[in-house]
């Protein structure tokens, strides 16, 4: 698996929107920990979870 995530990236969680944007902290193989402005620090199982990108969102 290609995961295209790399650190200090912006990301949304696809099924906890509540949590608001997060910022990508780590990548370890498939393991992604991401610090969410509302869910805090979760660590994310890229082969279930496919966080969707908002980079663009908050550099503008």
């Amino acid at each position: 698996m290609l995961l295209d995530y790399s650190l200090g990236d912006f990301v949304r969680h696809p099924d906890k929107p509540e949590w608001g944007i997060g910022q990508v902290q780590s990548v370890d193989g498939t393991r992604i920990t991401v610090n969410f402005e509302h869910g805090g620090k979760q660590l994310i199982h890229a082969e279930h979870i496919h966080l969707q990108y908002v980079s663009d969102e908050i550099s503008e």
